[in-house]
């Protein structure tokens, strides 16, 4: 992965710094695979806007990714690594033997032509699904199950990894992304590797134009609103706003906002760095 940044011959380009994209092998989607994404512009079914700052965008085409990697023993070919305009990873097309094709999220470092399996009697390579009970211990992975069968939910997006730090009886320990240490059942699913498009942290838009087109609207800020609108708003002058809180009030910047008697408490051993 690398970036670039763009000789600037407009007041937008200045500072900004774009993927370079080398890692693509194709600009031209899996038809299959394509689902149509209708946008609500933060409207619901009567037209009231219920959420703020959404709407614009560019038309996008939802593509539909395999997180569940249920298709054990089968291998597949790594056909193409793409962009995915709905997530900040790159995903890989799979052709497996079979005849079916598959999106995937694409870890850092898969190559086309690449062939990958998932299951439980699998080799711990890039790319491969397998469960946590088969994977060796300090190994980086990705594309996490929290319940077995439910698909992938943590540790999906750009160079996100974990590390496998412990197994005892049907629990593994895993360090998250966040710094979070928890217990995950053993007979979830996980791939090896840390999910690709690493550099994307770096990437800097340059101008508010950019934002629009990714669908967000401009968002004022809560000091510059009159009392009745947010509670930092109002005073006089330039004034600071008072603590930080949200719009109804809850404090912001460290305010514990986690159920205490939460039933997955117990399975988390250490919480997120603040």
């Amino acid at each position: 992965m690398s970036v670039r940044k763009l000789k600037p011959i407009t007041p937008g380009q200045r500072f900004r710094v774009v993927n370079g994209f080398d890692a693509i092998t194709t600009d031209k989607p899996e038809k299959s695979l394509i689902a149509p994404m209708k946008k609500s512009g933060g409207r619901n079914s009567r037209g009231k806007m219920t959420m703020r700052n959404l709407g614009g965008g560019h038309k996008r085409r939802y593509r539909v990714i395999d997180f569940k990697r249920d298709k054990a023993g089968i291998p597949a070919e790594v056909a193409t690594i793409e962009y995915d305009p709905n997530r900040t990873a790159f995903i890989a097309l799979l052709n497996y033997q079979d005849g079916e094709k598959r999106y995937v999220i694409a870890q850092s470092g898969l190559q086309v032509g690449t062939n990958i399996v998932s299951g439980e009697a699998v080799a711990p390579e890039i790319g491969n699904a397998m469960p946590l009970s088969g994977i060796p211990l300090g190994t980086i992975i990705s594309c996490i199950e929290l319940r077995p069968g439910q698909g992938a939910v943590m540790a999906r997006s750009a160079g996100a990894f974990a590390q496998l730090m412990a197994r005892d009886g049907k629990y593994a320990t895993i360090k998250l992304p966040s710094g979070e240490t928890r217990l995950i059942l053993v007979n979830c699913m996980a791939t090896i590797g840390a999910v690709s498009n690493h550099d994307h942290q770096l990437l800097v838009s340059g101008k508010a134009g950019r934002s629009r087109w990714l669908g967000r609207r401009p968002r004022t800020r809560p000091v510059a609103m009159n009392p009745v609108d947010h509670p930092m708003g109002g005073g006089e002058g330039r004034a600071s706003g008072g603590h930080p809180r949200s719009r109804k009030g809850i404090p912001a910047k460290g305010y514990r906002t986690r159920t205490r008697t939460k039933a997955s408490n117990k399975y988390i051993l250490e919480r997120r760095k603040k």
